[in-house]
Parts: C-alpha cells; structure tokens; sequence
C-alpha cells in the first residue's frame, strides 16, 4: 500500500507571507493588519463551508502585487474541486465568505475613521487619487465625523483604508455574476432561471464601463466567462426559508457596499 500524501502547504505559507509583505509596503502594519485580517476570513469562510458540506478546496491561495497596486495584493482564492452537492451547499458556500469579511471591514472602517485626519479640501495634500464612498462608508463617515460638508476632505488612517477596501472586495464578489460568490448565491436561488437576471447584470457593468473605464476590464472577463454557471447534483431542492432570508440581507449588503467609480483620479 503506498504511502499517503502528506498535504503541502509550504506554496499558501510563501504567498500568504509574501502578501503580508507587500500590503505592509502598501500602507504600513495596520494597513496589513487589518487587509489581511479580512481577506483571510473571507477565504476561510468559503473553506469552512465547503468542509461541512463534504467538497474538497484547498487553503486559501493568496496573491501578492506590490507593484502599481493600491491594495499591495489581489485578494485570495481558493480552488474546489468536485461537484456540489446541492443548491443549499452553493448558497452556505458562496454566502459564507463575503458575509464573514463584511463583519471584518465594517469596525475596521468605523475604527479607522476615528484616528482618520479631516483637512480643509483646498490644502489636501494631493496623493493622485480620491476614494469614492459606497453608502455604508458615508454612512459611517456621518456617524463617526458628522457632515464634513464639501469644503473638508478625509485622510484615511491606514485602518480605514483597508476597511475601505474589504468593503469594496466584497461588494465585487456579490456582483450576481458567474463564479463569483454573488454568482452561486443568484443561482442557489434560480438555478437555470438565474441567466436573465446575469446578463442584465452584465449589461449594467458594460453601461457603467462607458462612465468609468476603471470596470472594462472586469466587464470583458465576466462577458466571456461568467455567463454560465454550473448546476450542483441536486438542482432541485430549494433553499429554505432562513436560507432565502439571508439572501436578502446579503443584496442588501451588495447595494450597501457597491462603489460605482471607486477611484477618482
């Protein structure tokens, strides 16, 4: 009988310290701190989820880009294999890391405003880029600092700005597209039925495209590759009624973290 396979973990160990690496040289500890903190949850959220429902994934892989990069990092991924067993297993799978990295980046946000720098807005120092706010983060914003008007700006804290990111990470992976986490969940709920609403999806991402160019790219490689999505072995079940009630407040957590032009240059 030969012997088993020791699993390998070496690969995810290098790219997770050389991320921490790069978001460190990005923004500094807390920065790093507190990306990775959310990135990591996110991963382990899905991995978590595909371990009580029997499909194989791997840790997470993650993905380190220091260069010309305002996050140090393209996020992480983790890579299943096999079928999934039901709509029920799809949703808890697809649902489990954006809501997990959600709780994550909401204090670090709140916390992060509150040792955040307010500047008059004339005599901002200028950093090449202004971020776009998504509801929540003005939400936020009002509760931490009040209205600031428009003749102040805010100098995020290294926090804040990692908060700000896991916000805008996971209202990309809610985009009800594909293989995206927003993807599994639109499908948990529609199956086959989900392709309208996808396109219509699509569609809205290329029209946005034509205001902010910043979304071509993302909008051609969802065109071409997240039109479909495969169906789990049992296509039939539908999600019960917890199940579908958290689907609601997670579109409610999309439309609250969705950022139409993230960067204003």
């Amino acid at each position: 009988m030969p012997p088993r396979r020791r699993p390998q973990f070496r690969l995810h160990l290098i790219l997770f310290l050389l991320t921490v690496l790069s978001t460190y040289l990005t923004g500094g500890f807390w920065y790093c701190f507190a990306i990775m903190a959310i990135l990591l949850a996110h991963e382990m959220g899905h991995y978590t989820m595909c371990r009580v429902h029997g499909v194989s994934a791997t840790l997470p892989y993650f993905i380190p880009f220091p260069l010309a990069n305002p996050f140090g990092t393209m996020g992480a991924v983790i890579k299943m294999s096999g079928f999934i067993p039901s709509r029920r297993a799809l949703f808890d799978i697809g649902v489990a890391g954006p809501l997990t990295g959600f709780i994550l980046a909401v204090p670090a946000v709140a916390i992060g405003l509150g040792f955040s720098q307010v500047v008059p807005a004339e005599g901002a120092p200028d950093f090449g880029f202004y971020l776009g706010e998504s509801l929540l983060f003005r939400l936020l914003s009002l509760l931490v600092l009040g209205d600031l008007g428009d003749s102040s700006d805010i100098l995020l804290h290294p926090l804040a700005y990692a908060g700000w990111a896991g916000l805008f990470v996971t209202a990309l992976n809610l985009l009800p597209i594909g293989q995206l986490d927003g993807g599994h969940i639109l499908y948990s709920l529609f199956g086959p039925r989900s392709r309208k609403v996808v396109f219509t999806f699509i569609g809205a991402l290329g029209a946005l495209a034509i205001v902010y160019p910043g979304w071509a790219l993302l909008f051609i490689l969802l065109l071409i590759f997240g039109r479909k999505h495969p169906a789990p072995l049992d296509d039939v079940t539908p999600l019960d009624r917890g199940r579908r009630a958290l689907a609601v407040l997670i579109t409610f957590i999309f439309i609250l973290t969705f950022t139409p032009i993230p960067f204003k240059f």
